[in-house]
């Protein structure tokens, strides 16, 4: 047995309209860069040897954007994640000519590579759309369609790997919670190494958790001076009286457009099949239905709204808005700016994706219209 003991009430038995698998949400530097990578890279040194990957690494011409592994990468005892993914540039490389001993095929392991090196990349992506998590779990199809061919070689027995299994979850976990570096525990993992392995490396290894404390406090207030100090030297410290701390408050930003739209009308249609607006039609109608009557019930206003006439079928689209800090009559900087692109086609035909953020802007002209 593993030791474990069982549980028979936990504490979300009772909790209503609770998943409590959906906790357990994706890990990029462990299940990916640290995983699956680490079984490729382990796979591809039992069927070409870690000779040849790692001859083939020293052969790398140099490249400002390519990490040079001088030494090889199966070398090295321990491999941070930053290591990891520069190897995902270069693994394909490595092995896309190299003959597999036995004279057998090797096309099913390059698919396979190709494969989940799509998904380690796609899975990274800062925002995705439909069409990116659709190639991602088509990427994951592919690689299990030619997996087997690392059990027909003889260098894996089988694939019941938890951090296999948890890659058909990240499709699900993107339209639940948004893009990976939301969840992902990269920016923890730095922490880690500064306010723990830094502070056990200067302890003498006894006691050690007491030294620890002691050695990030002085660090603390060894930044908390250098920053007043500076401060002090570029004159920007006005007082030293601590001022009250309360809620978090957003900053005021003035709506800056261009007097005339990208687009002066837009049909609803286009609305949705080039901007990706769907249900723009009923969400007008509910945001008219609450200017008009703002202190109905939620039930009035839905029939009201049902029985909104909206008696246009296209509206002006602005592609390019900014937010500015500060009033309109004075000095102002720019806060953020929304940018559009619908999808276009470019000089061959090719279909170019969308990418934009649709903001619903509610703009009263002096005479309040």
């Amino acid at each position: 047995m593993a030791g474990t003991k069982p549980i028979y009430h936990p504490f979300w038995e009772t909790l209503p309209l609770a998943d409590v698998f959906l906790s357990i949400t994706p890990n990029i530097l462990h299940q990916l860069l640290q995983g699956m990578v680490k079984h490729i890279i382990l796979w591809l040194v039992g069927i070409f040897s870690a000779m040849v990957i790692d001859t083939w690494c020293c052969a790398i011409p140099p490249n400002h954007s390519v990490m040079l592994f001088l030494k090889g990468i199966t070398t090295f005892s321990q491999v941070f994640n930053h290591k990891h993914k520069k190897m995902c540039s270069i693994l394909l490389g490595l092995v896309v000519n190299l003959p597999v001993p036995g004279g057998q095929d090797s096309t099913c392991v390059i698919r396979a590579i190709h494969a989940l090196m799509n998904f380690v990349y796609l899975a990274q992506y800062k925002s995705h759309m439909g069409d990116t998590i659709s190639a991602l779990q088509d990427s994951l199809t592919r690689f299990h369609d030619n997996k087997d061919v690392f059990l027909d070689l003889g260098i894996w027995e089988d694939f019941n790997l938890p951090k296999l299994h948890s890659l058909s979850h990240y499709a699900l976990s993107i339209y639940l919670f948004s893009m990976m570096d939301n969840y992902n525990i990269e920016q923890t993992e730095r922490l880690h190494i500064n306010l723990a392995k830094d502070a056990y490396c200067v302890t003498n290894h006894k006691d050690e958790y007491s030294q620890m404390t002691q050695w990030l406090e002085h660090h603390e207030k060894i930044q908390q001076l250098s920053t007043f100090i500076n401060l002090r030297q570029e004159g920007e410290l006005q007082s030293l009286t601590p001022k009250a701390i309360g809620p978090l408050r957003a900053s005021a930003l003035t709506l800056k457009m261009v007097q005339n739209p990208s687009k002066k009308s837009v049909l609803f249609d286009v609305l949705a099949r080039d901007y990706g607006t769907l249900d723009f039609q009923d969400a007008l109608a509910d945001f008219i239905t609450q200017s008009n009557c703002p202190e109905a019930s939620g039930t009035t206003l839905q029939c009201l709204a049902h029985d909104t006439h909206i008696p246009f079928s296209g509206v002006p689209v602005y592609h390019n808005i900014k937010f500015r800090k500060g009033g309109e009559f004075k000095e102002s900087e720019i806060a953020d700016i929304v940018h559009v692109q619908p999808e276009q086609k470019d000089t061959h035909g090719r279909i170019i994706p969308r990418h934009f953020n649709t903001v619903l802007v509610n703009s009263r002209g002096p005479n309040g219209t």
